[in-house]
Order: structure tokens, then C-alpha cells, then sequence
């Protein structure tokens, strides 16, 4: 799970900004399943402490490259995307989709995502976030980033969780299965990257 003797980066980032969201819980729980893990250094991003504005500059990012004008209360962000080798994203599925605080991160950037791992974790009413997960994975493939199959959905976890975890007994087990191929992931990923430059 270690290259060159350290662990990898992982950002978990919070993808809601809503008003008495439920995302932090996931993401804490999430972040102790990494750690536990250990092939991980966790760091976690909170979308609601970024100042994300809707309106973008005129080039994208994917020409301006380092020149891109962002704003400096998105300089955690940015920093927080470079440094990862891996991103575990945990969102809610608004009207079946993702929240626009997410997808607003996710524009600002463009080579931060490229050829790293990403995984998803959603939660919602009877869906389990799954509709929002699945058109991250179309945006984030768009970006070269390689998406993970074995990710965590919670269906109605209004229901299905309890002092800030899942009920299910064999959720550990499945998160472990996630962090696995993430790990995978992020190992033969880092190589690569330093081996030579993506042809994006």
C-alpha cells in the first residue's frame, strides 16, 4: 500500500454545502475507515469552508494551466488537489444529480484530477446518491481522472445510521474493498505520473 516508504495523499472532499447536510458525518466516518486502512495520509476538504463562485474566467484551465485566475479563498482547494494522489468525493443526489458547490470545484480545475484516482461515496433517500455518482464519473472521466467501481452508496440513511455510522455490519468490509482498489490505484498511478508526463 506504500510508495517509496509513505502513504498515499487522500482527499476526501464534502461535496454539500446545504444547510444541516449530512455530509460531514459520511466524510468523518469515511476518513476513520482510511485511517484504519493505512495506506493512507487523510486529509479532509470541506466544499462550505471554499469560496467556489459559479462565475469562471474566460480561458479554461485546461489552457491557462498555472496562470489559472483563481480566487485566493479557493487556495486550500487547489493546494489540497495538487498534493493528492487519490479523492474519495462523498455526495448527496440532488434532484438526480450532484450539488452545484461540487460541480463548481470541480471546473476550477482541470490538471489537479488528471490521471489520479478517484472513488465515490453518495448517500440519499431510496437511490442512495447512485444517480449523482454516475454523473460524476462521466465529468471526472472527461478530466482523465480513472474512477473507481466499488463504491459506497446509503440508501435512506436517515434510517441507516446511527451515532455517526452505518448500521449495516458489513460496511466496514465493503469501504475496505474501496480503499484496496483506491490504493491499487494511487500506487500505479504515482509511478506513472513520475515516470512520464500524461499525454492528456
Amino acid at each position: 500500500m506504500e510508495k517509496n516508504g509513505t502513504t498515499h495523499r487522500l482527499v476526501i472532499i464534502i461535496g454539500s454545502v446545504r444547510e444541516g447536510r449530512f455530509g460531514p458525518v459520511v466524510a468523518s466516518w469515511v476518513a476513520e475507515q482510511a485511517a484504519r486502512h493505512g495506506g493512507f495520509d487523510v486529509q479532509v476538504v470541506d466544499l462550505a469552508d471554499i469560496d467556489l463562485p459559479l462565475a469562471l474566467p474566460a480561458a479554461p484551465p485546461a489552457l491557462a494551466g498555472d496562470d489559472y485566475p483563481r480566487p485566493a479563498g479557493m487556495a486550500p482547494l487547489t493546494a489540497a488537489l495538487d498534493g493528492a494522489d487519490a479523492f474519495v468525493v462523498v455526495t448527496p443526489e440532488y434532484n438526480h444529480s450532484y450539488p452545484a458547490a461540487l460541480k463548481a470545484a470541480i471546473d476550477w480545475h482541470f490538471t489537479q484530477w488528471t490521471a489520479k484516482p478517484v472513488a465515490f461515496v453518495s448517500y440519499g433517500g431510496a437511490a442512495g446518491g447512485r444517480h449523482a455518482a454516475l454523473h460524476l464519473e462521466n465529468v471526472l472521466t472527461e478530466l482523465h481522472a480513472v474512477t473507481i467501481r466499488d463504491g459506497l452508496a446509503f440508501p435512506n440513511y436517515f434510517f441507516t445510521w446511527q451515532d455517526g455510522r452505518p448500521l449495516d455490519p458489513e460496511t466496514p468490509g465493503y469501504a475496505k474493498t474501496l480503499l484496496d482498489q483506491l490504493a491499487w490505484w494511487a500506487a500505479a498511478l504515482h509511478t506513472a505520473r513520475a515516470t512520464a508526463p500524461y499525454p492528456a
